[in-house]
């Protein structure tokens, strides 16, 4: 799976939403900085090429749709994040949130619960 730009994952999570779309239906999702309609079928044929979308050809125009689920995305993501950035480490990882001030106290409990409960 090969790593996607941040217009390609802003495209992709406008695919997972849509579920299936033109491209004239992505750009009606594009709020910020829209790109021009040949840009962003550009952008959608570069995630063709990577294997994240397919699409169903009517006449000329075609109708994509992911390949790639977002969970099988996100958990590629996270673990790449996590051997690059917190040394394959869990604990870094929750670590960091912890000193950030990014998780509270009454999160690590429900995180701690949800271990207990597994074993």
């Amino acid at each position: 799976m090969q790593k996607l730009t941040n217009k390609e994952e802003e495209i992709m999570h406008i695919l997972w939403k849509l579920e299936k779309g033109f491209v004239k239906d992505v750009l009606a999702e594009i709020n910020e900085d829209k790109p021009h309609y040949n840009t962003l079928s550009t952008i959608i044929r570069n995630l063709e090429e990577k294997g994240y979308v397919s699409y169903n050809a009517y006449g000329k125009t075609h109708q994509y749709f992911p390949i790639v689920s977002k969970e099988a995305y996100k958990e590629r993501f996270m673990n790449t994040a996590i051997e690059n950035y917190f040394n394959n480490s869990y604990k870094n990882v929750v670590s960091f949130f912890a000193k950030e001030e990014k998780i509270s106290v009454d999160e690590l409990k429900e995180i701690i619960a949800l271990i207990e409960k597994k074993k």
